[in-house]
């Protein structure tokens, strides 16, 4: 799914719209495993999407003088955009080949790549579907922990599992821009772990109007422009 969401207002990546919009626009892949005989939970595949961005900001090759850095920088400088697709069999067999980063959850792997141009996507990766990333939760989730990081999701809005785990991904990245050093260093250490769960609707009103990093998609597929999909509540920024 193609997702860009809008950065808060302090977000060292903020520019004015002109200059996102000229810069030359990159994406970051991901791939889902979803296999037939086993998909994920849908859930445990968006939380796993948005840790999977999250290793990506953090890894070496990522920063400084890293082999995948000047493109993070670019791809951050412009609009974030992500694209979740499948692969199973063999497909995911190609994409593992790949330049990349596997992120399993309990169910689920996703597997993140460096950001590419939006005409230039490696072959294997090009090839593989959007659709099909339907998914479902088998067992009801528990409450979600108080004290642990949650992405809340917007009661209102019916999206697909794969524009779903882009939007939990753009929020765990505007949460990350905006905590202070120490409190990255801490979920980092902790192995980024959070919890994605629908908003009550007589709670969604005042998560949005809360400050803390919402994610308010571009409407490129699915749903309409300006939508708030996503608000990410980190305990270090209540």
């Amino acid at each position: 799914m193609n997702n860009d969401p809008t950065p808060a207002a302090d977000s060292p990546f903020r520019h004015e719209p002109s200059a996102r919009d000229t810069a030359p626009q990159f994406v970051l892949p991901l791939v889902a495993r979803i296999e037939r005989s086993a998909p994920p939970a849908r859930t445990d595949a968006l939380e796993t999407a948005a840790r999977a961005v999250l290793t990506m900001l953090v890894d070496d090759r990522s920063t400084g003088e890293g082999e995948w850095a000047r493109a993070m920088r670019d791809w951050q400088d412009a609009r974030i955009r992500k694209v979740v697709r499948r692969a199973r069999g063999a497909e995911w067999r190609r994409a593992e080949a790949l330049p990349g980063i596997t992120v399993t959850g309990k169910s689920a792997e996703v597997r993140v790549f460096p950001p590419v141009p939006l005409d230039g996507w490696p072959k294997d990766l090009a090839r593989l579907q959007v659709s099909g990333t339907d998914l479902e939760d088998p067992e009801p989730l528990p409450p979600a922990d108080p004290t642990a990081p949650a992405l809340w999701l917007n009661p209102d809005l019916d999206m697909s599992a794969g524009k779903a785990m882009a939007q939990a991904g753009h929020a765990a990245q505007l949460a990350w821009w905006e905590l202070p050093d120490g409190a990255r260093t801490a979920w980092q250490a902790a192995g980024f772990p959070l919890v994605v769960r629908t908003a009550d609707p007589s709670h969604w009103p005042d998560l949005v109007t809360s400050g803390l990093p919402t994610v308010r998609d571009a409407g490129f597929t699915e749903i309409a422009p300006g939508s708030c999909t996503v608000v990410a509540d980190h305990p270090a920024l209540r």
